[in-house]
Order: C-alpha cells, then structure tokens, then sequence
C-alpha cells in the first residue's frame, strides 16, 4: 500500500486530496491516477540525496516506467534528466519540449531510423549496447557531429529479484561483457572515431531491489574495470552510470532502504574506491524510474460482481483486465487493493481479483483481503505507476484507461481514454 491512505468523511479513499468515487464519476473506470505531489517528491529526493562535495553526480529519469507528454514536463521541472529507449519515447520527449542536450538515448536494438531521429534531434548522449550499434551509427555520423557516446557494460552481477527483470546476467542480451576481451577493442574503436566522443561506460543491474550492497559491488566492480581500460588503453572513463533498479513497496513483503541515507553513502564509497584505485573519480550517474513513480499510482476499477468457484475459490470480477495490469501475468507480482469506497470497513475473505479479459491468466491480484464486495463498488489497485499505463494494450480489443494527475484537491486529464474510433483508427479494410 502506499505510504498511509487518506480518507474523507464519507469513507472513501482520497488520492492528492481528491476523493477517489469523483474521479470514477468525471473520468470513469478503469482509471489509472497519479498523485502529482508524490511523483515530485521523489524526485526532489533524488535530487537532493544524490550529492557529493567531490563527486559530480547526475539523476535521470527511466522512462520507460511511465511517460507521456505531462510526465516529460514533469521531469523538466524538477530538474531530472530524460532516459528513452526507442523512437516512440525520443518523439514523445522532443514534442513534449525537453531540452535534448538531458535526453540519453539507450536501448538494445536500435535502428537506423531511431539512430536518425537522434542525430537529427541532437539528442545529447547515445548508450551504445554492442558493435552493431556502433556500425549502425558510425554510418550516420559524419565531421558534422561530435556524438557523446556510452557504452553499455556487464559486469555480470547477479542481482537477487525477478529473473525477467535482472539484467546483468552473463547471457543477458543486454550490454557487453567487461570479461570478454573484445570489449576492450569496441571501446577502442569509439575512442578513435572522429566524430564520437566517447564519455564512459552505463551498467544496470535489474529491477527491484532491496539489497543495498548489490548498487555497491555494481559500482566496484565498474570502477576496477575503469582502471582496467586505463592501464590497457590509455582512455579515462569520465562517466559512469549506475542504472537504477532502486526498490518500490508493492505488499507488507517489499521493504525498500532509505535513499536519504543510502545515496550520499554511495557516493562516498564510490569515492574512496576510486582513491584507492588511483583513478580519477568519474562523474556518476543514476536512472531510477520505478522508484519515482511506483508508489504514486493507483488503478481504480468498477466491480461488477463476484463468484466462488466449486473449488472454493473466491472471484471478484472488474472492469479492468491483464491488458491494463500486465505485472502480475508477467512477472507473478504482487499487489495490495482496498474498497475506494468502503476504506474502514472490516475485511471478511480472501479474493482473488480478475478482469473480463478471455484468458486464465488474467489476474489483477492473486490473494487478498477485502470486505464482502458489492456490485459498483470502487476497487482501488495501490502502487501501480510504474510500467502499468506503460505495458497496457488492445488485448480482446480492449481500451486503454484514460490517466489523470492529482494535487492540492484537484484534478487533471493527461492522457485520455481511448474510443472505439482510436481503437480502428489504423486498420484498412480488404477492399475488393
């Protein structure tokens, strides 16, 4: 659940001060809202933790968690960097306004189209992920451009989450190995180009993480490889970026660490290391995404009914489906929920939540108490911003949610909900 839940006199839940069964009224369901507020709070914690006397430092916001054209001003505002990777969230920063010089452009398949969306842009920093990356771009570039440049390394940590979401497994399809001999002669090779200016190198470790050692073998492991590419080529790496993967609270289960206290102790060890390794200290970067706007979602649905199965099971069913709540088919998540408008009331069973997707698989939330549901009630999904709005799709033809941003009592429409007329929008009929 997120934080502690505020409610009204009426007993219904309230999001950036704004009582949840208003917005169901004005924007109906399923609605995926966002508490403006919290978003900018977590970044201003970003923003002011990650600091250090003798380190320069960095904070970029992950995209991919969550974008659209409010959110990119958003970020804009507070200060942050952009991260996108692919041409659809590149075009989506560059219509929104953000400066392109704070855009870095990953991704591990880029294509030439993307590659000149990016040069055509500006785009400040391009994060290579292997030689045929550097191929493709190296074709585009020309005396004209003086490209900065990172490479994507893995430094094959493996770090203890989900196995879709680690990302730095040896046979991970992300990145270059820093135990493979051959990335020594790629770093080279964008040493050398004219028109690349290579910067330093970009790691990530996977998503979800609560343990803090896992951020600091990342970074001791980076920077001893950093002072490898010293000694064996001469080139000092001026940047390193560490990627994110900074833990959410999803359940009771999820017990995320203090960022307050954690990145400034980061930074100081990444320092002393960097002493002890006789190199000078690069200027260190961090992409967070889930962890600024995980916590400050909620998807509210309409409850049309309820079964129990001759299994004995206990079935709520919603308006929503798997094609706007995707996490738990995919990656088994967890998720807590309440009764929007019933938040004190005694929970009585155990539920399992679904949608009116045709498939098994479509569950919102495998076990949860709630009170003895009613037909329209609001069921409110907690922690839900991240990679929700961002993964939702036409499943069974469905439409996607309109999403809103709340604060201070009131509310805005970001993105609307889609029509049938978007839904066809595209198609072409066989003709004769």
């Amino acid at each position: 659940m997120n934080e502690k839940t505020t409610t009204n006199n009426n007993n219904h839940l309230l999001i950036g001060g704004v009582d949840a069964l208003e917005l169901v009224s004005k924007y109906q369901t399923p609605l995926y809202v966002m508490d403006e507020e919290k978003i900018r709070k977590q970044c201003q914690t970003f923003m002011s933790s990650f600091k250090h006397n003798l380190v320069n430092t960095e904070v970029i916001y992950a995209s991919k968690a969550f974008l659209n054209i409010a959110m990119c001003e958003l970020i804009q505002q507070e200060g942050l960097s952009l991260d996108v990777v692919s041409g659809g969230e590149m075009f989506t920063a560059i219509t929104a306004g953000f400066p392109a010089s704070k855009i870095f452009f990953h991704g591990n398949n880029k294509s030439i189209d993307e590659i000149k969306l990016a040069l055509d842009h500006h785009i400040g920093t391009i994060v290579l992920d292997n030689e045929d990356e550097l191929k493709r771009l190296s074709s585009l570039v020309n005396k004209e451009h003086k490209v900065r440049v990172m490479l994507r390394i893995n430094p094959g940590i493996d770090a203890h989450t989900h196995e879709y979401i680690r990302t730095t497994k040896n046979d991970s399809k992300f990145g270059v190995s820093i135990f493979d001999p051959k990335t020594l002669f790629l770093i080279q090779s964008i040493h050398n180009n004219p028109s690349l200016e290579f910067v330093g190198f970009h790691s990530h470790i996977g998503s979800q993480i609560f343990e803090e050692n896992s951020f600091k073998e990342l970074a001791t492991t980076n920077l001893k490889y950093i002072q490898h590419v010293k000694k064996q080529l001469g080139i000092e790496v001026k940047e390193l970026n560490l990627g994110g993967g900074f833990g959410a609270h999803y359940t009771k289960e999820d017990k995320p660490f203090s960022l307050e206290s954690f990145l400034p102790q980061l930074l100081e060890t990444i320092h002393l290391i960097s002493k002890e390794l006789e190199i000078k200290t690069p200027k260190i970067l961090i992409e967070p995404g889930r962890a600024i706007v995980a916590e400050a979602g909620y998807t509210l649905y309409t409850i049309s009914g309820t079964k129990e199965t001759f299994g004995g099971k206990n079935f709520v069913f919603t308006d929503g489906s798997m094609a706007d709540h995707l996490r738990t088919a995919l990656y088994q998540a967890k998720y807590h929920a309440s009764l929007a408008n019933r938040m004190n009331d005694q929970v009585e069973k155990n539920y399992t939540v679904t949608g009116k997707a045709c498939e098994s698989g479509d569950i919102i939330i495998k076990d949860v108490m709630l009170p003895v549901p009613k037909e329209n009630d609001i069921l409110v999904v907690y922690s839900t911003g991240a990679y929700h709005y961002s993964m939702s799709s036409n499943y069974n033809r469905l439409l996607k949610p309109a999403v809103v941003f709340t604060a201070n009592g009131k509310s805005r429409l970001v993105v609307k909900k889609e029509t049938y007329e978007d839904l066809i929008r595209n198609d072409l009929r066989l003709g004769k």
